[in-house]
């Protein structure tokens, strides 16, 4: 049976992020100053990785450089290579760190109970908490900047271990002095031409969900302030600019100019616990049962925005 492994192949991945760090900039000089070496040496580095390569990648202008048919393709795969790279290596130094785990969380969802159970029985192994932001993930746990998370769907799972821990009432949040601010509860029907935020950078999957776009009767939700982060979502509600659609159970101030009222008619949302599929770090593996037994939901009253 013959050998049908790839051939070995010599490319260089230093020479492949300097190539990627002039089409960046498109312009030698101003790689070269981001790289750190001299202009000349830059030009030698992507000379000696078109010969590896055997084709010309860019062209040299006077104006700077711009990318080559052959270029163009090969831009987006070096792309993955270095990004392959990059995890290859982060996973091999994450499995020989057994005594470690960084526990990550979104929003106001509180770990404390399990993160304190975990240390207890786990003297000797170092456990961090820290926060995610929504747009991070699952990026944090795909690059190891946490081990296991703990968030809201919706988000990408590929490549993920999620499971659910519990679920939460969804609830609109609006100014004391709305409108609707009195009543026991509203419905999409209630709000349907109130303006509801955008977040500038978010998933598309995730943006919808939250402001619930499209309405069940295909109406696009009314578009709101565009806000930069979560934190600035109750600064514009305050200020009577829109209302915002989160999760929590009843329905206490979150702020003194800003109140929470049961959204009725909706699916609740899901809290879940998320970790990389292929992870086999014990304390990742402690971390979810004891989340699993501990992590039931916010007291009642409790508030909890995505």
């Amino acid at each position: 049976m013959s050998d049908m492994s790839p051939p070995a192949v010599d490319l260089d991945l230093r020479l492949v992020h300097c190539f990627a760090v002039v089409v960046e900039h498109g312009h030698f000089g101003r790689a070269a100053a981001a790289l750190h070496v001299t202009q000349p040496s830059l030009s030698r580095q992507i000379n000696r990785l078109e010969q590896q390569l055997g084709v010309r990648l860019l062209d040299r202008g006077p104006q700077g450089s711009r990318l080559t048919e052959v270029g163009e393709v090969f831009l987006p795969q070096a792309k993955a290579l270095l990004r392959t790279a990059s995890r290859v290596v982060t996973q091999t130094r994450a499995a020989a760190r057994s005594d470690r785990v960084t526990i990550g969380y979104t929003g106001n969802l509180i770990i404390t109970p399990v993160v304190r159970e975990m240390r207890h029985h786990h003297p000797d192994a170092e456990v961090r908490a820290v926060h995610v932001s929504v747009t991070d993930v699952p990026a944090a746990l795909l690059d190891h900047r946490v081990d296991v998370l703990v968030s809201r769907l919706p988000f990408p799972t590929e490549g993920l271990h999620v499971t659910v821990l519990y679920d939460e009432p969804r609830v609109v949040l609006m100014p004391v002095d709305h409108r609707l601010a009195g009543k026991e509860y509203v419905t999409l029907d209630d709000i349907a031409d109130e303006p509801v935020p955008r977040l500038r950078q978010s998933n598309p999957d995730w943006s919808a969900y939250w402001r619930i776009d499209p309405r069940p009767d295909g109406r696009p939700a009314p578009d709101g302030p565009i806000i930069d982060a979560i934190e600035d979502k109750l600064e514009v509600i305050a200020a009577g600019e829109a209302i915002a659609i989160a999760a929590g159970l009843h329905l206490s101030a979150v702020r003194p100019d800003v109140i929470a009222i049961p959204l009725h008619g909706v699916d609740p949302a899901h809290v879940v616990l998320a970790n990389r599929r292929d992870d086999r770090n014990r304390l990742v593996v402690a971390f979810r049962k004891d989340a699993r037994d501990q992590l039931t939901g916010p007291e009642p009253g409790r508030l909890a925005n995505p």
